[in-house]
C-alpha cells in the first residue's frame, strides 16, 4: 500500500503509487506505524531535496522512508509542484538551486531563515483558510502554478498544463481572466527575477506537439 507522502500543488499530502522526481521535508509528521498524524509541519524550513545525494567523501546517503523518529520524506512530481506547495530548494543537497534562488531574491532576503519565515506567513492562509492571491493569468511567469476550473495548472510558455501525480497533460491557452495563484508570492517574485525551476519530463513532448 502506498504511503501518504506525495505532495500536491495545494500543499496537501496524499497516498498514491506514483513516484516523484524530487524529495523534501517539513519535519517529523508520522508515527510508529508510518502513518501521518494530524500535524502537517514541524518547522518553517520547508525544503525540496534531490532524490540522491552524496557527502563530501563521495558516500551516498540512504534512508528508509518514514523511519519512526526520523523526518518524514515527502515527494513531489517536480520542483514547480514543490514551489507551489511552499517548499524552497535545500541548501545542502541542492545547493546550486538554493544559491540561484537566493540570488534571484537578492535585496529582499539576506538570510535563509528570513525567507523561511516569510514563506510560512504566505503558506498558512492558503493551507488553513484556502485563501490565495488573485492575478491576471497572462501576467504570471513560467513556473507559476494556479487553480483553474478547480484543478492545479502550470503556466509554461504561454500555455496552461494540467497537473497530476503522473505528469502534465491537456495544454490549453492562457485565459484572460483572473486566477488564484497557488505558488507563494515570494516564489513568484523569484520566478520573475529569473529563477529556473526543475520541471517534469512530461512537459517537453506536450510543447513539441504544439510546434507540429
Amino acid at each position: 500500500m502506498a504511503l501518504q507522502n506525495r505532495v500536491t500543488p495545494f500543499s496537501t499530502i496524499k497516498a498514491v503509487p506514483a513516484r516523484g522526481q524530487l524529495m523534501g521535508n517539513r519535519g517529523i509528521l508520522h508515527g510508529q506505524k508510518r502513518q501521518l498524524e494530524t500535524v502537517r509541519w514541524r518547522h518553517k524550513a520547508w525544503v525540496c531535496c534531490a532524490l540522491e545525494h552524496t557527502d563530501n567523501r563521495g558516500r551516498a546517503w540512504h534512508r528508509t522512508v518514514m523511519t519512526p523518529g526520523a523526518y518524514t520524506e515527502l515527494f513531489f512530481l517536480d520542483e514547480v509542484t514543490a514551489l507551489a506547495a511552499g517548499h524552497r530548494p535545500c541548501a545542502l543537497c541542492r545547493r546550486s538551486a538554493w544559491q540561484h534562488l537566493m540570488k534571484a531574491l537578492e535585496g529582499t532576503f539576506s538570510r535563509t531563515p528570513d525567507l523561511d519565515a516569510q514563506l510560512h506567513r504566505e503558506r498558512v492562509p492558503a493551507i488553513d483558510n484556502n485563501q490565495y492571491s488573485v492575478q491576471e493569468c497572462a501576467s504570471l511567469p513560467d513556473g507559476a502554478m494556479i487553480r483553474h476550473e478547480g484543478k492545479a495548472m502550470l503556466v509554461w510558455q504561454d500555455r496552461l498544463l494540467q497537473w497530476s501525480f503522473e505528469g502534465y497533460s491537456a495544454p490549453r491557452a492562457i485565459p484572460s481572466s483572473l486566477v488564484e495563484i497557488l505558488t507563494p508570492p515570494t516564489l513568484i517574485a523569484a520566478l520573475r527575477a529569473g529563477y529556473k525551476p526543475h520541471i517534469h519530463n512530461s512537459v517537453k513532448p506536450l510543447l513539441a506537439a504544439r510546434q507540429i
